[in-house]
């Protein structure tokens, strides 16, 4: 190819400027164009490679503040604030003094007893102890039901035999602490079954992993209405946090796996548990059929499906929106619009920053106070301080637009992310309950994507539905900061007991422990 200037040009100027400006345009929309790919191209790297952490030092505010004409132009000098550290103690840490001890004495041999100097026998007078800590294996045992069986010996009629307390599955041979061991394995430490069989194996029990699967099954119909209890509470909640998570599932009619979902809802302080929902898509359906009878504060991201709820509900559910995920499309065009991005961070850090001190301020001065009087307080300090703040930012995305004018840019998206969801994003100014952010349903619904990572996928849709109940009791175990083998393991010995339709009052004791 020629690389000499072309010589066919017209020797008309105007419309030598009319090409010009064609050629002008497409060389804007290359950009544009190649702009967008290295963007989409770093965050692929970054997700794969890069580290996750999206911290943002937040003195760069002071880097964007203008200074008047008389001002020297000497950079102003920035009072930053360290976060203390809490550094450990070195040396080895006490072991808990609620683990079971196992006394061992260590005595003299007889022929070191003698005192070398006088020969005579030495006594006793004290102890020196040292702490070692002990692993042993978590065992298999069998229980033997007996039951005795009894009859009239002068008619010898009349056979009758002791009856067995009721048992998690009929007919079957686990246990409620080994259902409690395979639920906590996969659904709290996300081990698959195939990982469970070589365990047991370990322990000269072959288990396969369908059996299990069955059993897994047979203890979600279990837990069903104690499952549904926690659903109820949840939805008495003033707000629900939710998100959701995509899972493979095997659909025989595809030569490949069906991507559905798990949807979380996390109750609000009062009402504090964590159910997992299962849909076969991601449209609104899965959400709308869950929040049909909910009013109240629904935070979750801008996710068009929940559009329609809010909508829909003729204001009984109102939309908060999440500045984490505002924050984050900043955070991901920092280096393609570096001025404009980092300033946005800075000024969305100090919201944050006005959170933490709330957050200390709940954990001391606030300590004694009931939830409604640091909710009251929460709320008047959002007004008095967050709420400027607010509106200074809104002024400068309203600026920012105009300096990023390319509507299809990555900063001009973030941009408009931001004032398209203000409303819900500024909505947590108003009542002290509310959060700044969604990052309690993100955290609660990591464990699913955890778990996907190895046991990969779903078997059917029935498995989505048992593993979204069983997701429900492992998640809101963890949440009351208890063992969630030993809370399983008590309900499963319980509930066997109640009706086969256990009414909530029934219900209510399997949930005392968690401080309900």
């Amino acid at each position: 190819m020629s690389k000499e200037a072309p010589t066919d040009l017209p020797e008309d100027v105007a419309l030598c400027h009319a090409m010009i400006g064609q050629l002008y345009g497409t060389v804007s929309e290359q950009q544009r164009r190649l702009a967008q790919l290295e963007h989409q191209l770093a965050l692929l790297l970054r997700a794969h490679c890069g580290p996750r952490s999206e911290k943002i030092d937040p003195a760069q505010l002071a880097l964007f503040e203008t200074t008047s004409a008389e001002e020297p132009t000497q950079p102003p000098i920035v009072e930053q604030k360290v976060r203390e550290h809490v550094r450990r103690g070195g040396g080895r840490q006490a072991l808990p003094t609620d683990l079971p001890r196992k006394r061992i004495e260590h005595t003299l041999a007889s022929e070191q007893l003698p005192c070398p100097c006088c020969g005579k026998e030495r006594t006793k007078f004290g102890e020196e102890i040292s702490e070692q800590l002990e692993f042993v294996p978590a065992s298999l045992y069998v229980i033997e039901h007996v039951r005795f069986k009894y009859a009239c010996k002068h008619c010898q009629e009349q056979v009758v035999v002791a009856p067995k307390p009721p048992q998690p599955i009929e007919k079957g041979i686990p246990g409620p602490g080994l259902l409690s061991a395979i639920v906590t394995s996969k659904f709290g430490d996300h081990l698959p079954l195939y990982r469970l069989e070589d365990v047991f194996a370990r322990h000269g029990v072959e288990l396969s992993r369908s059996t299990m699967c069955t059993w897994l099954k047979k203890t979600a119909e279990l837990l069903l209405p104690l499952y549904e209890l926690m659903r109820r509470r949840v939805l008495q909640s003033r707000v629900i946090h939710t998100d959701d998570t995509k899972v493979a599932v095997l659909d025989p009619s595809l030569p490949h796996t069906r991507n559905s979902r798990f949807w979380v809802y996390l109750g609000d302080q009062e009402h504090p548990y964590v159910v997992f929902d299962y849909t076969r898509s991601r449209e609104r359906d899965g959400p709308a059929e869950f929040l049909k009878d909910y009013a109240g504060y629904l935070q979750a991201d801008a996710f068009s499906a929940y559009d329609g709820i809010y909508t829909g509900s003729s204001g009984k559910i109102v939309e908060v929106g999440c500045w984490a995920h505002a924050r984050r499309k900043f955070f991901d065009v920092r280096e393609q619009s570096p001025r404009l991005a980092h300033e946005a961070l800075a000024r969305i850090g100090k919201l944050y920053e006005l959170e933490r001190e709330l957050k200390k301020c709940c954990a001391t001065d606030w300590q004694e106070l009931s939830l409604e009087e640091r909710w009251s307080k929460i709320a008047a300090v959002r007004q008095e301080h967050a709420r400027p703040q607010l509106n200074s930012l809104r002024t400068w995305l309203n600026g920012a637009v105009a300096e990023a004018p390319l509507p299809k840019s990555p900063i001009r998206q973030a941009i408009n992310y931001a004032l398209n969801q203000w409303d819900a994003l500024t909505r947590y100014c108003e009542q002290g309950f509310l959060a700044i952010d969604n990052n309690a349903a993100e955290r609660a619904v990591r464990p699913c994507a955890i778990g996907r990572k190895n046991w990969l996928f779903c078997g059917n849709d029935g498995g989505g539905r048992t593993a979204a109940i069983l997701f429900s009791m492992t998640s809101t175990a963890k949440r009351h900061g208890l063992d969630p083998f030993a809370w399983l393991r008590e309900v499963l010995s319980r509930l066997p007991a109640l009706s086969p339709a256990p009414s909530d009052d029934q219900l209510l004791p399997l949930l005392a422990r968690m401080g309900t």
